[in-house]
């Protein structure tokens, strides 16, 4: 167990980092904290960015954490503004761009990831934005308004879960929205394709235009100012406004430079950690969108960049620096709004994963559920506009037991009642 002469030092000023430094005051920790983030903003949740307040439903203030002063109560050292430089873990030093250095006896890396830029010519234009942090949805919620008021034209790059619920904000504002993306279907290699027709269907029908199997080459514009986006197709879209929303990237680089593991498919290389978020140094501590974690109950490395990775990760991480026993085995989660349709996702069944799709309910009505099965075993969960069933969804991959697909698509017959009894 740490003692009140060690400190603790969290790089990553977000959710995760937060929930970290919470956790280790709530565990009785009594050394000395410190939170470092490059934001100057104190530490907020990002689902309300491109959500609640991004929709003009919620003020600014309903995505941060904390009050400002709770920090100061818990005797949490803040330091924001100012990023992580260099981790030497010889000496265990963090050194931070203003020329500080902390002294740690456990670190925890929660850096986080970054928007993937468009690399294409025109990106510098105004009208050209990504939506990572808060001040971006600042300037994004301005600009759907303008868009909404004067029936300005919006081009999305990409139909992931940012792009998919920027396009449900535009429309409500009531800018035009067109979505280039390469695949045949939104969020096709996260839920395939059945589920992504769904996602296709509900914003064609309130006037989203798509463009699959395409990719933008180049934002024109004339004095600064968007004006159109190409595809390589050939087609030409009118655009007085650009979003990139093309996915993430880990911020990696601080690990790097430091010499620990990392980990990963090509894309998405994460920080290497194991089933107690710990890195290839037994005093460096990984979580959030940053670590690659080895998921005991998947039995595969995975690399999660949703909100409640982040929400339940850091506490986990901070439990397991203060030499607790820890396995990290969280069912992953996460949610979306998108006009009328609340969902929830819990599992992993990326595209070539699972061999059938089971829905339960009407899709037609936008209530139902759908369940990614790999030889009758549920490997993911979605309900939409159907609730409180996320632990009985989460029970039913957990069990890792063969289930019958009849009585899984029988809204009559009990989610609790599919799983074999013993």
């Amino acid at each position: 167990m740490a003692d009140a002469s060690e400190t603790f030092v969290i790089i990553g000023g977000g959710l995760a980092g937060a929930k970290a430094a919470e956790t280790l005051r709530g565990e009785g920790f009594t050394g000395r904290v410190v939170l470092i983030g490059d934001e100057r903003e104190h530490p907020y949740e990002r689902p309300p960015l491109s959500k609640g307040y991004l929709t003009g439903k919620d003020e600014r203030g309903s995505a941060f954490l904390h009050e400002p002063d709770f920090y100061a109560r818990a005797g949490i050292e803040l330091h924001l503004g100012v990023p992580a430089t260099a981790i030497d873990r010889e000496r265990k030093t963090v050194r931070t761009a203003d020329g500080t250095s902390f002294r740690y006896d456990k670190l925890l890396l929660a850096t986080g990831a970054e928007p993937r830029p468009l690399d294409i010519p025109g990106t510098g234009l105004a009208g050209v934005h990504q939506l990572r942090r808060l001040p971006d949805a600042d300037r994004l919620r301005g600009t759907l308004a303008s868009l909404g008021r004067d029936n300005g034209h919006l081009v999305i790059a990409g139909a992931g879960w940012i792009g998919l619920e920027v396009a449900a904000a535009a429309r409500g504002y009531g800018a035009e929205v067109t979505v280039v993306e390469p695949e045949p279907t939104p969020l096709h290699r996260v839920i395939g394709p059945e589920l992504g027709q769904f996602f296709r269907e509900l914003h064609a029908e309130r006037g989203v235009r798509f463009r699959f199997g395409t990719r933008l080459t180049e934002i024109t514009g004339q004095d600064g100012t968007v004006l159109a986006a190409r595809t390589d197709d050939g087609d030409e879209h009118p655009a007085h406004a650009v979003l990139a929303a093309v996915g993430a990237a880990p911020r990696t680089a601080l690990a790097e430079a430091a010499g620990l593991e990392i980990a990963g498919p090509a894309e998405g290389r994460g920080i290497a950690v194991d089933t107690s978020l710990r890195t290839s140094d037994p005093d460096i501590h990984a979580a959030g969108d940053v670590a690659s974690a080895q998921h005991p109950l998947l039995g595969t490395r995975l690399r999660v960049e949703h909100w409640a990775n982040a929400l339940n990760g850091g506490p986990a991480a901070a439990r397991a620096m203060l030499g607790q026993d820890v396995s990290y085995d969280r069912v992953p989660y996460f949610y979306s709004d998108q006009y009328d349709l609340g969902m929830e996702y819990s599992g992993w069944a990326p595209p070539g994963s699972y061999d059938q799709v089971v829905l339960r309910g009407d899709a037609g009505r936008r209530q139902f559920l759908a369940f990614w099965l790999k030889e009758r075993r549920v490997l993911a969960g979605m309900n939409a506009n159907v609730w409180d069933v996320t632990d009985d969804v989460q029970k039913l991959i957990r069990s890792g037991a063969p289930v019958d697909p009849e009585a899984l698509a029988d809204p009559s017959t009990p989610l609790t009642a599919v799983l074999p009894h013993p």
